[in-house]
């Protein structure tokens, strides 16, 4: 069960990039395999949560500011026909230095099977600490 869930979000991810500097998260596939109303916690627990297509393309587009080289490595993943758990240890460079970060990120899909709730857990002291930042930095929208 969840297969053709698994394969949308492994499309999703995909879109993000490959790891090299040419290839750019491709902005409005990621916003199209989104519902209208989604929302996406950045970081659990207590990260700001992004709602509606408009301001998930603007934070995407800000993070491209400051972020390259992505690309997310799935690990293991577990699925229903509504839900898709990753467990990943994706890849950036942040802020001018490499940081592979390890996390979960949890998908809820709605009836149409577009993303309508995303949520990443990770680790976010040590992801500052390799790109160089401070949390109170980062609070202020780094």
């Amino acid at each position: 069960m969840g297969l053709a869930q698994e394969k949308y979000l492994e499309e999703f991810c995909a879109a993000w990039g490959d790891g090299t500097s040419d290839k750019k998260p491709d902005v409005e596939k990621i916003v199209s395999m989104m519902a209208e109303d989604a929302e996406w916690q950045l970081w659990m627990p207590g990260g700001p949560t992004i709602r509606g297509r408009e301001a998930l393309r603007r934070e995407i587009q800000r993070q491209m500011r400051f972020a390259s080289n992505n690309k997310c490595n799935i690990v293991n993943v577990l699925s229903s026909e509504s839900m898709v758990m990753q467990e990943r240890s994706d890849f950036a460079i942040i802020r001018g230095r490499p940081c592979p970060h390890q996390l979960v990120a949890i998908f809820e899909l709605d009836s149409a099977g577009l993303i309508k709730r995303w949520r990443e857990y990770l680790d976010m002291a040590d992801l500052l600490r390799k790109q160089g930042t401070d949390e109170a930095f980062a609070a202020t929208g780094g």
